[in-house]
């Protein structure tokens, strides 16, 4: 058993907002991180964050601090049970600022990934590779099955991570020639003119990619606009996705999307609130197999994604590495979407999150979906110069990471640069 002996916690802000990087519809943010660092006596470290979007940063560290005594002389191992994760997000005094959803969840993400970070690096292995190769028992010890087993029992679970198990040999070797399909979001920012769009998407076709998300949620004549300039540049065969970011009601995003399904879009994203589950179900039978329906970047915990797979809500599954807590949570809800027969692409547009979410879609390509048909990682080519292991992208895929742990150590140069508000980026 390795004690944690330590907690940290860093307010670290990225003015991205004067560029216009990562806006859409409701967000034009400076990209930041609730970025936690656990310390244990033997010297190796855990790295872990949850991404946010600027103001509101210090809630989200405050919530960390709020729950240190549940990680600061406890056991890495037993952390890493659903036991040890409830113990962090079923904390009687505090969950009431959110049970599992909201700044809660978020902090528990950042400390729990941190957790896992480290029990990765004392193995000495990437974290993909740790979760791929742990048995089948210890792998649903760490789902928490409260509230999900109407859905999924941990029978089904162990049925599935079991049949992983087959051809995984194959499987791995596939991963390590080619890497993860991936997509990228950077060409479609809505802040962007229409002539940096027909640029970066012209880069992005050179660069290997065949799958482009864009941004809606504007005025629909400038939406249709762009979708245009998009789909001529990348060709009819190439995958073009779009993302309202929940700015529409219901009956606007049918409307609108009656206008942009010309474009031939591959999935529409959060087209109305992230909470509307019977919301997200008329949209995808309104427009049927003319369109998927896409959501859960900010999907608060297993339970709403049960409830959209039941409903039929959605043709794709987004999970987020940090939205929710941790690395467990995210197990039971690709576990769910296996279930269901819906295929994952992460989110992960934001600080970190394309780093955090290799890990979980070569891990769920290997034990779960054991698919890479239609899946795709969201890649934003922002900020990865701050990471000492950032993500790799040949041709448009994922390269598998090699390093031991979850990929989101920072930089002791850019945490110094742009921690909040003592940073001399902030101070200048």
């Amino acid at each position: 058993m390795t004690l944690i002996t330590g907690l940290t916690v860093h307010d670290v802000r990225f003015p991205t907002a004067a560029a216009g990087d990562g806006s859409d519809a409701i967000n034009k943010g400076d990209y930041s991180a609730t970025y936690v660092v656990l310390d244990t006596a033997e010297g190796t470290q855990g790295f872990g964050l949850t991404f946010t979007n600027g103001r509101g940063n210090e809630i989200t560290c405050a919530a960390v601090r709020a729950l240190e005594h549940h990680v600061v002389g406890h056991a890495v191992e037993d952390l890493c049970t659903a036991a040890g994760q409830r113990t962090i997000t079923a904390d009687v005094q505090v969950r009431w600022l959110g049970p599992e959803k909201g700044v809660v969840a978020m902090a528990a993400g950042a400390i729990l990934n941190a957790v896992w970070d480290l029990r990765a690096r004392l193995d000495g292995k990437p974290l993909w590779r740790l979760l791929a190769e742990l048995p089948t028992a210890d792998l649903v010890a760490a789902v928490d099955f409260n509230h999900i087993t109407d859905a999924l029992s941990p029978e089904e679970a162990a049925a599935i991570l079991d049949g992983g198990l087959d051809g995984y040999g194959e499987r791995l070797a596939h991963a390590t020639e080619h890497g993860f399909p991936s997509y990228t979001t950077s060409v479609g920012w809505l802040g962007y003119d229409d002539e940096k769009v027909r640029s970066l998407t012209r880069q992005a076709v050179k660069d290997g990619f065949d799958a482009f998300k864009m941004k809606v949620g504007g005025p629909i004549e400038d939406d249709v606009r762009r979708a245009g300039i998009i789909r001529a540049e990348i060709g009819p065969a190439a995958r073009l996705m779009m993302d309202a970011n929940q700015v529409w009601d219901v009956g606007v995003a049918i409307a609108n999307m009656e206008r942009l399904v010309a474009f031939e879009p591959y999935w529409i994203e959060e087209p109305t609130h992230a909470d509307d589950v019977l919301g997200h179900a008329a949209i995808q039978r309104a427009l049927g197999d003319r369109c998927k329906v896409a959501t859960g970047e900010v999907a608060a915990n297993r339970v709403i994604f049960k409830q959209l797979l039941q409903a039929g809500a959605i043709g794709i599954m987004q999970v987020d590495a940090c939205r929710v807590a941790g690395v467990g949570e995210v197990l039971a809800e690709l576990l769910l979407a296996a279930k269901f027969g819906v295929t994952v692409c992460p989110h992960a547009g934001g600080v970190g999150l394309c780093e955090y979410v290799q890990h979980l879609s070569f891990f769920d390509y290997l034990r779960v979906s054991r698919s890479m048909e239609g899946r795709m990682v969201e890649y934003v080519d922002h900020l990865h110069e701050h990471f000492t292991d950032p993500v790799r992208i040949a041709n448009g895929r994922y390269v598998l990471p090699e390093r031991p742990g979850y990929s989101v150590e920072l930089r002791p140069e850019s945490i110094a640069q742009y921690s909040f508000p003592e940073g001399p980026v902030w101070n200048a």
